[in-house]
């Protein structure tokens, strides 16, 4: 097993950076979390009526250890629904956890649920436009959960997009207590991904009809468990590996086998041993502190990761008294190799990458480089070496094993030694247009830079209709404005990408700016997203015009409107109707989040 290395100078240089920015907030915060810690068992700070309600509706055995004040108690924050494929495993887990508590002298129970949206359903869809606030309204809901006090440590049952940052913002507000994250795992594989990607652009073309689409997408989309692209969802899966919060080598082991049914029950077991109440204590407060953020967007960096962390990653920094910018993203990405290919990043899905060697062999490869921080506290308490092991069932029952030394796939995944590409494929831009992201890790090197006119506008749905009336059918850098977390809540735009990457396959020069998202499985079209300030705010986003040559370079960082300053600031900024975004499909419910979201580079955070 090769030993980590020491830190990498410019790893060392940007954690120190973040520590001092942040010293006076992450001070507070962790003054809070010692405050609520409890000596006892938390419970026991509650007078008899609040008791006495807290184990009303238990069983024997379990009401009467949680009456006498003794064993620990475990929540359990889940977001099961029977809907979504990601979600659905989770249903039995409950009763994985509770029996595995038992068997450590400990009780669990289940605290509460948290809304789980799919971005899947959503797409294009009205309700897209609740979904980046639903990563807020999951934080207060894990809270909610959590406000009885009747808890030691908390286990948290999520996966997909906003669900694992808001159950790890919540938790992060109650971070005196331990908190392990129980994964769901992904499906099998499907069709292959390059096929799926064939058939979408065959539609958006007009070449297939809904029927081939749907069953396209019905073959890829089939069985429980996580999509196995590589988008937000395994990007948090991945997140939450390298932070420390899984048991190792949880990721990626899929629903409904022994093996993950072992790393269930063992999770309660291992949180029981955690709490306050024993010599192991180990509160999420002291798990996430500017190491593990750094390890996360080294992970992300490394694997080509989701777009949509660099807000989440962000918030949960910030949940945790931490400020993080994307400067802090864009100089890791400068030497942070991509060492994995998977779909949009290339043609495998997640279950080819855990075959590969899949977490335990990434990390290792890093910590072997300097460039992972190796030592965080996480559940483990062992730091992150803990973390190069793989899980397996031996006679004995539930044990780990050294992750493989040599990949199973190098067109999937590859050591420092032989990586994809000498940069994360992460980069920040910068001109007089704003701050911006753009993924560049499935971008081919020819279509990274791209000069051209802008064609504007103000909804995804007026980009299609211009694209199927041949109006596209030029070199274009297409800008779609008003899409903001206070404009319209951040929608992702994902549903542009067929369109997009048709025009790209016709031998045009094609690009996409905007202060929306574009998507985690953001893919071979350049991509200037999350442009800050906003067009609502005040962004110069807003005062271009059809025609404005727009130049957009990966390589040297560069988004700018080839328009003179003066003639720039002169133009009057246009008043859009965003009364379409205001009601229907629930949004009537969110005008307050709209009113007080913070920019994308801060989290886009609803303030409190």
């Amino acid at each position: 097993m090769n030993a980590a290395a020491p830190l990498h100078e410019r790893i060392r240089r940007v954690t120190e950076r973040i520590r001092e920015r942040s010293a006076d907030h992450r001070k507070q915060y962790l003054e809070r979390m010692e405050r609520a810690r409890a000596t006892d068992v938390t419970r026991a700070g509650l007078s008899c009526t609040n008791l006495a309600h807290g184990f009303a509706a238990m069983d024997g055995a379990d009401k009467e250890k949680l009456r006498s004040s003794r064993w620990p108690n475990l929540a359990i924050v889940s977001s099961y629904n029977d809907m979504l494929s990601a979600h659905r495993p989770l249903e039995h887990y409950p009763e994985l956890l509770k029996l595995g508590a038992r068997e450590a002298g400990a009780v669990a129970q289940f605290a509460g649920g948290v809304p789980a949206m799919c971005d899947g359903v959503t797409q294009g869809q009205p309700g897209m436009e609740l979904s980046l606030f639903s990563r807020d309204v999951i934080a207060m809901a894990t809270g909610v959960a959590l406000s009885h006090n009747m808890f030691d440590a908390t286990l948290c049952l999520g996966v997909c997009d906003k669900i694992v940052p808001g159950l790890l913002m919540g938790a992060l507000a109650f971070g005196h207590l331990p908190t392990v994250f129980v994964p769901g795992g992904p499906m099998p594989s499907g069709i292959p991904n390059k096929e799926k990607a064939r058939i979408r652009q065959l539609y958006a073309e007009g070449k297939v009809g809904r029927d081939a689409l749907l069953e396209s997408e019905a073959q890829s989309y089939h069985s429980q468990g996580t999509c196995t692209f590589y988008g937000t969802a395994n990007s948090n899966q991945m997140l939450m590996e390298v932070m420390g919060l899984h048991l190792p080598g949880a990721a990626f082991v899929p629903p409904n086998t022994a093996l993950r049914d072992a790393l269930t029950s063992a999770a309660a077991r291992h949180a029981a041993k955690i709490t306050a109440l024993g010599s192991n204590y180990l509160p999420l407060a002291k798990t996430i502190d500017e190491r593990a953020i750094v390890n996360a967007i080294v992970a992300l960096l490394a694997t080509g990761g989701s777009t949509n962390h660099t807000i989440h990653l962000v918030a949960i920094a910030r949940a945790a008294g931490m400020i993080v910018n994307w400067d802090d993203f864009s100089e890791l990405a400068e030497i942070v190799p991509l060492l994995a290919r998977i779909y949009p990043n290339g043609t495998a899905d997640v279950n080819h990458f855990h075959a590969a060697g899949g977490t335990g062999f990434l990390i290792r490869e890093l910590l072997s480089s300097g460039l992972l921080h190796p030592d965080t506290t996480t559940i483990m308490g062992q730091g992150l070496e803990a973390y190069t092991q793989e899980p397996f069932l031996s006679d004995q029952g539930l044990a780990w094993r050294a992750a493989p030394l040599v990949t199973g796939d190098a067109d999937v995944l590859r050591p420092m030694t032989n990586p994809f590409g000498a940069d994360g494929g992460l980069k920040l831009l910068k001109g007089n247009l704003g701050r911006a992201v753009i993924k560049t890790s499935a971008v081919q090197p020819q279509h990274r830079i791209v000069e051209a006119p802008a064609a504007v506008f103000d909804d995804q749905g007026d980009v299609i209709r211009a694209f199927k009336s041949g109006a596209l059918d030029r070199d274009c850098i297409v800008v779609v404005r008003y899409q903001g977390p206070r404009a319209n809540g951040m929608p992702e735009l994902h549903q542009l990408t067929p369109t997009l990457t048709s025009l790209q396959s016709k031998g045009f020069k094609v690009a996409l700016v905007t202060d929306g998202r574009m998507s985690g499985a953001s893919g071979a079209v350049p991509a200037a997203i999350h442009v800050t300030p906003e067009c609502i705010a005040g962004g110069m986003l807003d005062k271009i015009r059809d025609g404005d040559v727009i130049r957009l370079d990966s390589y040297t960082g560069i988004l700018e409107a080839q328009v003179a300053t003066d003639v720039l600031n002169a133009r009057t900024s246009p008043v859009p109707d965003l009364s379409r975004c205001e009601q229907g499909m629930g949004r009537e419910l969110f005008g307050a989040f709209r009113r007080s979201a913070g920019d994308a580079e801060a989290g886009a955070i609803v303030a409190g």
